[in-house]
């Protein structure tokens, strides 16, 4: 009886990440190491079905090596619509890299997978899960976290312009949202924005908008702002907006409280807050006790 994929568990390892071939799916697991791009470690395994893949390639690549790579149908999968062609080829989650040695064996698989494709053109619906939450990052001007309901920023007051600490902290449902735009922060302005439904999309620098948080050396980085934005846009996917309850602010504790309006006072005395908003963001932050 001729071997095929339909036997659960012919596994292909390579730089990175080992692919385990199943009836209906790729189970790819990332190694963990130093020499292993963060994005990888961050993702630890993902799950691939066979009907999110539109195609299969193998090519030679570099130093010895040969790249085997599926090519996710549009619309499949979260994380690389987040990414919008953004990622580095280094960074791909779909590649896998082995020593060109090998290259026979991963024909064989190649052409063993594309025996058992099905499907093709854009996918209606994500068919690969999101990563985990909860979910948190630094950016430049504040801190995103997620918790499968609500998007919050907190700004730093080092970092954060004028504009947004005047509107405060940020809580968004994603009922509220209606998409994520992600810039890389390896590229010149990088930033998470969210796109709400009931906003228009005027240009509006991600700094002056409250409803984005700003990358910056350090800050953002690939492997936590990525998967976070592909939470988010999952999430928002599968959100009634008539359902969408948005959630209280949670409360502060007291010592944070507390240093926030020491770097407000801060502020006050270098001259870069008036009188009436040092006094009224004081009351605000006070009331989150």
């Amino acid at each position: 009886m001729p071997h095929t994929m339909s036997r659960m568990g012919d596994v292909l390892a390579g730089f990175h990440a080992a692919w385990e071939f199943e009836s209906d799916s790729v189970l790819i697991r990332y190694e963990r190491g130093i020499r292993t791009p963060k994005l990888f470690q961050a993702l630890g395994e993902r799950r691939v079905p066979l009907e999110a893949i539109a195609g299969v390639t193998l090519t030679r690549g570099k130093r010895g090596t040969v790249v085997l790579r599926v090519e996710p149908r549009p619309g499949a999968d979260p994380l690389m619509e987040a990414a919008a062609g953004q990622l580095k080829e280094s960074g791909d989650p779909y590649r896998l890299v082995l020593p060109a040695e090998r290259e026979v064996l991963a024909e064989y698989y190649a052409d063993e997978l594309r025996g058992l494709l099905t499907e093709s053109g854009p996918a209606d619906r994500f068919l690969v899960e999101p990563p985990k939450g909860p979910l948190s990052f630094k950016a430049y001007d504040g801190k995103a976290t997620f918790d499968g309901r609500t998007v919050s920023f907190r700004w730093f007051w080092t970092g954060a312009s004028s504009a947004k600490w005047k509107a405060g902290d940020q809580n968004f449902s994603v009922g509220e949202l209606n998409g994520v735009e992600w810039r890389s922060p390896e590229v010149f302005e990088g930033h998470l924005r969210l796109l709400r439904r009931d906003v228009g999309t005027a240009a509006v620098q991600a700094d002056q908008d409250p409803a984005a948080v700003v990358f910056g050396l350090g800050y953002g980085p690939v492997h936590e702002s990525l998967p976070f934005a592909a939470a988010v846009l999952a999430a928002v996917r599968t959100s009634s907006p008539v359902a969408a309850v948005p959630a209280a602010a949670p409360r502060r504790d007291p010592a944070d409280i507390a240093e926030r309006i020491r770097h407000l006072g801060e502020l006050h005395q270098a001259g870069l807050v008036t009188d009436e908003e040092f006094s009224v963001k004081k009351a605000e932050l006070l009331a989150e006790l």
